[in-house]
């Protein structure tokens, strides 16, 4: 072969930045331990434990056997969009109709089209840290640069105060996340509204990820599109993966005003060209079903979460309750100040399988993230491990 041809053979440069999951690599490990006859005892995952309710596992059955699998429109069919506009003004206070949703394959195709339609190379993104891990390269996918604000330092000094400190001359969007991953928490209305008005001040456009809106326990969740001055530059991903257990399905739907549909309806259209037309029928029953599923999966988490807190925070692994979200994120400084090095331990010699910190961004060194979306047994059967162990 020709340098010439070698030469060609080369992944475009908008890839040099991207990387893959550190998680996924975590859940690689724990395969091959189990492989070998090992108990692991698993909290690196971010899946919700229960199963997907029966009403909706029966509306995609009742979809295949009328035969609704054509093509449908790439935004979605009209019942879902008008369904999901009604979730949206009755529950999150968004004063949206269907012509501001588009239905799209999880809450990460949502989050691709709005960095997709809102980043430029060379653009600021603000971001507040600890953070969902593919963030990063969601914005490097665009060549924007990524820039954290400390969360901490955010809640202590001022939202606005410290966002300042943080912007650029280059600086054109703030992705927002709350409940957060992986720490869980809620970020106050006072605190959503310091964001709101800092982007209003300084002309930025939200990127808000509301994937967690359901599993609060404490405090309100506010949607930052719903204020005052916000909606027109807000787009706003959300899932059903979280909230109806639906991981697997690959639904969500992405809220926003002109010109960010453009954008979003282009990203999906030249991405996926929709979403699978049975799935969307089951979505539609997921918004229109009469169920407890939301109040007794909350339930569930806290009493998990309370257990969770109680076994760390005795093992001397500093533990706040999280407000929402399905994770807890303590210190564990006392095993190793590197938290990587600190998951190791924890993997190699109680068998639990965490995520370390620093994959989350800088803010979340000396720490590791643990989710008890998992079964009573298996977080009883990890802190006896690690009481035995550790």
């Amino acid at each position: 072969m020709s340098a010439t041809a070698r030469a060609s053979f080369r992944l475009a440069k908008r890839f040099d930045e991207v990387g893959f999951s550190d998680i996924v690599q975590i859940r690689n490990r724990v395969i091959e331990l189990r492989a070998r006859g090992e108990t692991v005892y698993q909290f690196e995952g971010g899946e919700p434990y229960r199963q997907t309710p029966d009403y909706i596992k029966q509306a995609i059955s009742s979809a295949l056997a009328e035969n609704k699998t054509r093509y449908a429109p790439s935004s979605g069919i009209s019942e879902l969009r008008h369904a999901i506009a009604y979730k949206l003004q009755e529950r999150n206070h968004i004063d949206a109709s269907s012509e501001n949703v588009i239905v799209v394959n999880g809450g990460m195709q949502g989050l691709f089209g709005a960095f997709q339609s809102i980043v430029d190379p060379e653009d600021d993104v603000l971001i507040f840290s600890p953070y969902w891990t593919p963030i990063k390269d969601l914005v490097a996918h665009c060549g924007g640069r990524f820039v954290p604000v400390p969360t901490t330092e955010a809640r202590d000094s001022g939202v606005r105060e410290t966002l300042a400190r943080y912007l650029t001359n280059r600086t054109r969007a703030i992705y927002f996340n709350t409940p957060t991953n992986p720490s869980g928490a809620v970020f106050t209305r006072e605190e959503t509204e310091a964001v709101a008005q800092f982007a209003i001040d300084h002309d930025l456009v939200v990127i808000a990820d509301e994937a967690y809106e359901d599993i609060v326990y404490e405090g309100e969740h506010v949607s930052i599109a719903s204020l005052p001055g916000m909606f027109e530059r807000t787009i706003t991903s959300f899932t059903l993966s979280k909230s109806y257990a639906m991981t697997g399905w690959r639904v969500g739907y992405a809220v926003a005003s002109e010109p960010w549909m453009t954008g979003l309806a282009k990203a999906v259209l030249y991405s996926s060209n929709g979403v699978s037309t049975p799935t969307q029928w089951a979505a539609l029953a997921a918004f229109t079903t009469e169920s407890d599923f939301l109040e007794t999966s909350r339930a569930a988490y806290r009493e998990r979460r309370d257990l969770l807190v109680a076994g760390l925070n005795e093992l001397g692994l500093t533990c706040t309750p999280p407000a929402g979200a399905f994770y807890v994120f303590p210190d564990v400084k006392g095993i190793d100040k590197d938290s990587r090095t600190a998951a190791e331990v924890l993997l190699n010699r109680a068998q639990v399988a965490t995520v370390p910190g620093v994959v989350f961004g800088p803010q979340g060194e000396g720490r590791v993230r643990f989710s008890f979306s998992t079964s009573i047994e298996m977080i009883e059967g990890g802190l006896e491990s690690m009481r035995r162990n550790l």
